[in-house]
């Protein structure tokens, strides 16, 4: 994959992946402000993703994760967090290669479902059969975000949240140029 310079970096995956956690990670070493859509979303709305799922759908719920990645993704030098369902939309995936350099957080399903077996807050998940949800999404999706990535970060299974976030950082600083005016690395 070619250089992408861009001011800004965008986290993209599957739900489950770390995003959030390594975004947080990464930020303040990096130096730019973390953006969760997902927390955008609900502080716009007023109430969490599963009551926007509940309320207007995933198709409500996809218009307003568009609205908030046009919105964020046009700001100079900032982490973007992106929901696992980011690239189900092609104008997302265009955004998303346009506006900054694209981690994609690849973790196997079945990790997933060890960290997801309890948490009740993501519509898309919920059904009797986990793995294979998340088998199922992951089917779906993965060759879009093969289409956005500028650089892959695989799992290590069982991997502290540190020696994620330091494999991230060196994958950055060899496949990221950041763009002039971007905030200087730590």
């Amino acid at each position: 994959m070619a250089m992408n310079p861009s001011l800004n970096l965008l986290l993209i995956g599957p739900t489950g992946a770390g995003k959030t956690t390594l975004g947080r990670w990464l930020a303040p070493r990096l130096g730019v402000p973390c953006v969760d859509l997902d927390r955008v979303i609900e502080a716009q709305a007023g109430q969490p993703v599963r009551e926007i799922f509940a309320r207007e759908g995933e198709t409500g719920f996809r218009a307003r994760e568009a609205a908030a990645l046009r919105e964020h993704s046009t700001h100079a030098g900032v982490l973007l967090v992106c929901g696992g369902g980011i690239v189900t939309q092609a104008e997302n995936r265009a955004r998303l290669r346009a506006h900054g350099f694209v981690l994609w957080l690849q973790v196997s399903a079945a990790t997933r479902t060890r960290r997801l077996a309890d948490d009740t807050t993501r519509p898309l998940l919920a059904g009797a059969d986990l793995l294979a949800r998340l088998q199922q999404l992951d089917a779906t999706r993965a060759a879009w975000y093969a289409e956005c990535a500028d650089a892959v970060l695989d799992e290590i299974p069982d991997e502290p949240a540190d020696a994620l976030g330091a494999r991230a950082l060196a994958l950055l600083h060899a496949r990221w140029q950041r763009r002039a005016g971007a905030a200087a690395s730590a």
